[in-house]
Parts: C-alpha cells; sequence; structure tokens
C-alpha cells in the first residue's frame, strides 16, 4: 500500500458540526479519524493530504451508545475524533471533503 493511500484510511471525514465550526475560527480542524490512529500518524497524514503545518493535535475516543429500535437493543459505531491545530497562517476548506 502507498504512504498517500494509507493517509486517507487514517483521515477518513471532516466533522461538520456547529462546534466544530466554531474552533476553524482558533485554527483547529476536526476529523474523523481511524480507532487505531496515533497522533503522530494523524498529523502526518493531515501535513500529506493538506500540504499544512501542523501544531498539535488532540484525540478523543467516542464509545458506541447503546439504543432500542422497537425493542431489539442495538449499538451505535464507535468511533475516534482528532482535532487538529495548524500553524499560523495555515488553512483547510473542509467542504471541499477529502
Amino acid at each position: 500500500m502507498s504512504n498517500v493511500a494509507k493517509h486517507y484510511d487514517i483521515i477518513k471525514a471532516p466533522v461538520i458540526t456547529e462546534k466544530a465550526t466554531l474552533g476553524q475560527e482558533n485554527n483547529t480542524y476536526t476529523f474523523k479519524v481511524a480507532i487505531d490512529a496515533t497522533k503522530p500518524e494523524i498529523k502526518a497524514a493531515v501535513e500529506s493530504i493538506f500540504d499544512v503545518t501542523v501544531k498539535s493535535v488532540n484525540t478523543v475516543r467516542q464509545q458506541g451508545k447503546i439504543k432500542r429500535f422497537r425493542g431489539i437493543r442495538g449499538q451505535r459505531a464507535e468511533y475516534k475524533k482528532a482535532m487538529v491545530k495548524l500553524a499560523e497562517g495555515s488553512s483547510i476548506d473542509v467542504t471541499s471533503g477529502v
């Protein structure tokens, strides 16, 4: 597998929520990432894909919530998201997709 393809396996999708959009004012962008991705891997992937300089990476692992639908028990998928702070002067257009 090529290095670029591996970066696209790490960064799954941008998170477009009200809170994530407010973070963009502080040069912080939020992405859904692979569950087993590490902070250095996420940093390398974002720098490679978007050609920007990453200052820091914070991650949160969201556990799947148990829900019921018509009496049948199910569970939402668990996921990991990364908040990536970029260096001054760098920006990403998340509306274009990954």
